[in-house]
């Protein structure tokens, strides 16, 4: 597939007037390809904006290469200014002006024709309140606007930082829709968002960033994947001794109030006969397979401390055929 964005050895230090320099990006790395809704993941403080911010040629990188839809950043950045649309962070308008006229002042300033505004308020969910002025509106129509803005040139790559900020369950839903429809549409999406349900039900693939360096990219699936652990949850009426018999075998073994968890099982029904030869019968044993949110917590360092969590030092990149470097 055709990569529509791609950043490599990406570094910024800012520098402080007092105490050591501060690295936001430390060699990063990101690849996004043609019609995906990618989602771009890290916690606060992870140099997420800062990427998103150096892409659009708002802070100027110390070292690396960026390339967006072909041309060479920040030099070819006049070239494809045209061809993306973008929210960062939070963007401000008129609270005066009615949402209609703000994206009025803005198809002109950008050359959109006028037609694409109700296009865009159509798309957004805002035809209805277009009229009312922005500072009547609530946060999650001002995120509304700001997506509705970001599509006015009908972009080819669309970057939204926490595009569902402020919205409701239905909004969050109609968000996604949009994004997908975008996508099957062939406009490549990347999503920066900390509601990790949404992007696991959304995103065809993932770059999770921490302290300024990629800890895991690839499809969605196989990061998840990647992470998997073989985890079992049992329970049976004595699970002390149940755990402790399995133990013996050189699995991984965590005893809870009422069950026991354990680890790197490849048989689930060997654990079941070793019981049984012991004469113990199992009352439940359910896969752990871990979802999006656990494995980005365990990617960034972030999870609760727990005895089977480990820290992560090195980057997971899963490829199309499930490799892993």
């Amino acid at each position: 597939m055709v990569a529509v964005l791609e950043i490599q050895g990406l570094r910024k230090t800012y520098r402080r007037r007092w105490g050591a320099a501060r690295p936001a990006l430390d060699g990063f790395d990101m690849l996004v390809e043609s019609g995906q809704v990618h989602g771009f993941l890290g916690p606060n403080g992870s140099g997420k904006t800062t990427t998103l911010r150096t892409l659009l040629g708002l802070v100027r990188p110390n070292a690396g290469r960026m390339r967006i839809l072909g041309h060479e950043l920040p030099d070819g950045l006049p070239k494809v200014a045209r061809r993306v649309g973008a929210i960062v962070e939070s963007p401000q308008f008129f609270g005066n002006f009615t949402g209609r006229r703000t994206l009025k002042l803005l198809a002109t300033a950008g050359g959109v024709p006028r037609k694409r505004i109700s296009e865009v308020l159509e798309l957004v969910g805002l035809r209805d309140r277009a009229g009312e002025r922005v500072k009547t509106y609530s946060l999650g129509m001002k995120q509304r606007l700001a997506v509705a803005s970001a599509l006015l040139k009908s972009p080819e790559l669309l970057i939204l930082d926490e595009p569902a900020n402020g919205l409701d369950p239905a909004g969050i839903r109609e968000m996604r829709d949009m994004m997908r429809g975008l996508a099957d549409g062939g406009v490549t999406v990347v999503l920066s968002s900390h509601i990790l349900n949404e992007v696991q039900l959304i995103c065809d693939s993932v770059t999770i960033i921490s302290r300024g360096r990629r800890v895991a990219a690839g499809p969605v699936s196989q990061v998840i994947a990647a992470q998997d652990q073989g985890e079992w949850r049992v329970r049976v009426a004595d699970h002390q001794r149940a755990a402790g018999i399995i133990a013996k075998s050189g699995l991984e073994v965590a005893v809870h109030d009422d069950h026991f968890v354990v680890s790197k099982l490849a048989d689930p029904a060997w654990l079941s006969r070793e019981l049984a030869a012991n004469e113990m019968w199992v009352a439940e044993l359910t896969p752990l397979t871990p979802d999006l949110e656990s494995v980005f917590l365990e990617l960034t360092g972030t999870a609760p401390e727990q005895g089977h969590h480990r820290q992560v030092d090195e980057s997971v990149v899963v490829g199309a055929g499930g490799g892993q470097a």
